[in-house]
């Protein structure tokens, strides 16, 4: 498969206003908090994610109904899932080939991403220096580099990309996770320039260690987005303003 073109960004005027803080602060105060899906009010914990889109980024198999990502796209309403063709069998250029699509859709977001997902966003970054990303949370990365519970589905997505991430990132890690050490994540943080989070002993932070709706996560996401250069558009903006927006990242 033909790897995607390069990403090339040029800022949009409307990204660089005059005074950002005030000027959210205007909106904010103009619409009131955006609802989540359910017609509630986004949780507390989602403080600082009303500017951005948010991607999904599962790993091997997909993440299921009960897990955080699942709750968090579900309560979004800017949320996306990167979907995949194949989750069983991860394919590095194929899951590559969906995530530059999904970022292109979507420039400026903020990433949520789970296992396999982290080392994907690596690998994209390794490829292009300069992605629309806004931010990623990398949460229980898998190590591609050695034995683990996944056998060898997950070689083909090494080596792991250790140069250092053009984004702002929060890697979280716990110190039992079977899909890589705790000291492992926090070198591979380090090389990354990412933010560390100890969780302590929580597994692969998955429904199975627990964690479901994991509101705490969340607020690491919103943390992240408060470090973060907000996109120029917004997910309720008029279409001509995000085609406008969109169209200052383009392929060459």
């Amino acid at each position: 498969m033909t790897r995607p073109a390069r990403f090339a960004a040029t800022p949009h005027p409307a990204a660089v206003p005059s005074s950002p803080g005030a000027a959210r602060s205007a909106q904010r105060a103009a619409r009131g908090r955006r609802p989540a899906r359910d017609g509630g009010p986004l949780a507390p914990e989602a403080a600082g994610l009303d500017d951005f889109p948010v991607l999904v980024v599962p790993g091997l198999n997909n993440s299921g109904e009960r897990h955080w990502q699942s709750c968090w796209q579900r309560a979004l309403p800017a949320a996306e899932r990167v979907e995949q063709a194949n989750w069983a069998r991860p394919d590095l250029e194929a899951w590559m080939e969906s995530l530059v699509r999904a970022v292109e859709r979507r420039p400026g977001a903020l990433l949520a991403a789970h296992s396999l997902g982290c080392v994907l966003i690596a690998h994209l970054a390794q490829r292009h220096p300069r992605p629309p990303i806004a931010g990623a949370l990398l949460v229980a990365p898998a190590d591609v580099d050695a034995a683990g519970p996944a056998g060898r589905l997950l070689e083909g997505f090494g080596p792991m990309p250790r140069g250092r991430l053009p984004f702002p990132a929060t890697v979280v890690a716990s110190r039992n996770d079977p899909y890589m050490s705790y000291p492992t994540a926090a070198s591979l943080a380090s090389a990354w320039g990412a933010g560390l989070v100890d969780l302590g002993c929580a597994g692969h932070v998955n429904v199975e260690s627990g964690h479901g709706p994991w509101p705490e996560g969340l607020g690491l996401l919103g943390q992240l987005a408060r470090r973060a250069t907000a996109p120029a558009w917004r997910f309720d903006s008029p279409l001509s303003e995000r085609k406008k927006a969109r169209s200052t990242w383009r392929w060459r």
